[in-house]
């Protein structure tokens, strides 16, 4: 760009919302020339909008010069000093600056924006989501697990003009989180696939998370929007009241029904009411996936995918990224769910393992993050349910699991515990291997 916009037609006033229309419209038209925006300069191109955003531990605004020497079109930074005439964008907060450009972005399309947050399952039903309905239309979609009040913005500037419909993944640890990220994502519909034992010391208890996860269905109410809600889970049908559109997915009493057929190796379902697919056979591990495959089913029959479409993107869906990954390794199976772990998604991946018929089964779970007080009650629950099992082994990972009494393996961390594994040269084994992110549980498996 040749004349980037300067710093005296762009500084923000400090309003209550830090909106100010005719600087962030600026903004925008400079974006619609470079519709490339970056926060990390070891990322950035040349052409790109660099956003100096600042944390506990870093400031963004120190690498607004390299940025600029790397050839971003503009930096947007919140302190003088780090100011270069001509090049910087001197705004209020960059962060609230980057999610107001986000929702003006947002205000730009008028096609449906999906949301779906919940304690288990999100990353794995969105990508199912997408699987059916790019089958059809140009969709654009969280990448990865960009679900936070950075990713998300970053996701909605990502959608081109083009885009026929928008799938949003919400990601939350705390009360009104939600609630900001609808208020730029602006959602027409709304999925809160279950409220768990997660994050339990952000959102104050299971009732803070099933209040927190609801903010996405207050935000339904007030704008006329849909829920997609899974009607086995009465709390979501107490939670979803007043929702002035349902459309309801379950076991029964639903639009479409389906029910678990086998789930070893892999889940398989059958739809039985609301679409004609006949069997899915996933690719998916465990039988707490079926209500996400359900939810898939929905989504695809209410933007009328056919049935066959819908069942073949589902079939060919791989999880990927430590997610219910069944790995091979020599004559063993591995379940790889080392993504993340709460109390919930842990109880259900246990009880899942036990239910296979298989002799030799081995589980190696790491330690769960974010419980707050009841860390370590959470943990003894799972130690509890653990002993209810007959196992060849059990090894459990760091975190509380370490603080208390238990019979079984124990190691400090994953690396640990995968010179253990690696040292007992299992033969026609099947492993667990589940924790959350902060234990790197994967790291097991690496040579």
């Amino acid at each position: 760009m040749d004349n980037p916009v300067n710093l005296s037609t762009c500084q923000l006033i400090n309003l209550p919302t830090y909106l100010c229309r005719m600087h962030i419209q600026s903004l925008y038209e400079l974006y619609l020339r470079n519709p490339s925006v970056q926060t990390d300069t070891r990322k950035l191109q040349a052409g790109d909008i660099f956003f100096a955003l600042k944390g506990d531990n870093f400031n963004g605004n120190k690498f607004a010069h390299q940025a600029i020497e790397a050839g971003a079109a503009i930096a947007v930074i919140d302190e003088a000093a780090f100011a270069i005439e001509g090049k910087t964008m001197l705004v209020e907060d960059v962060l609230t600056t980057l999610q107001a450009l986000a929702r003006h972005h947002r205000q730009q399309f008028t096609i449906p924006f999906i949301a779906i947050t919940g304690s288990n399952g999100k990353t794995t039903t969105k990508e199912l989501v997408h699987a059916v309905l790019s089958r059809k239309y140009r969709t654009a979609t969280t990448e990865g697990n960009l679900n936070n009040h950075i990713g998300i913005p970053l996701t909605l500037l990502k959608i081109k003009a083009d885009a026929e419909i928008a799938v949003i993944e919400m990601g939350a640890n705390h009360q009104q989180e939600i609630a900001g990220y609808c208020n730029y994502a602006m959602p027409d519909y709304g999925i809160i696939t279950n409220c768990g034992k997660a994050h339990l010391e952000g959102f104050g208890g299971e009732e803070g998370v099933k209040k927190g996860k609801g903010e996405l269905y207050d935000w339904l109410r007030a704008n006329n929007g849909t829920a997609f809600v899974m009607w086995d889970y009465a709390y979501l049908r107490s939670m979803s009241q007043g929702v002035p559109h349902i459309i309801t997915y379950g076991t029964e009493d639903a639009t479409v029904e389906g029910h678990t057929i086998k789930s070893e190796p892999f889940l398989e379902v059958g739809i039985t009411k609301g679409a004609d697919t006949g069997i899915i056979r996933s690719q998916l591990v465990g039988d707490y996936n079926l209500p996400n495959i359900l939810l898939a089913v929905t989504i695809g029959k209410h933007f009328n995918v056919p049935d066959e479409v819908i069942r073949v993107a589902i079939e060919e869906y791989q999880p990927s990224n430590s997610r219910s990954q069944l790995v091979k390794a020599g004559s063993n199976h591995i379940i790889l769910d080392a993504y993340n772990a709460n109390p919930s998604s842990m109880k259900l991946a246990i009880e899942n393992f036990a239910r296979l018929a298989a002799t030799d089964k081995v589980l190696m779970l790491g330690g769960m993050a974010e419980l707050g007080q009841e860390s370590l009650a959470e943990h003894q629950q799972i130690i509890d349910l653990i002993a209810k099992y007959n196992w060849k082994e059990v090894v459990l990972v760091g975190g509380d699991f370490l603080r208390i009494q238990h019979p079984w393996i124990s190691f400090t961390d994953a690396v640990k515990a995968g010179q253990w594994y690696r040292e007992q040269h299992f033969a026609q084994t099947h492993l667990l291997i589940k924790g959350s992110r902060s234990m790197k549980m994967e790291k097991i498996l690496e040579a």
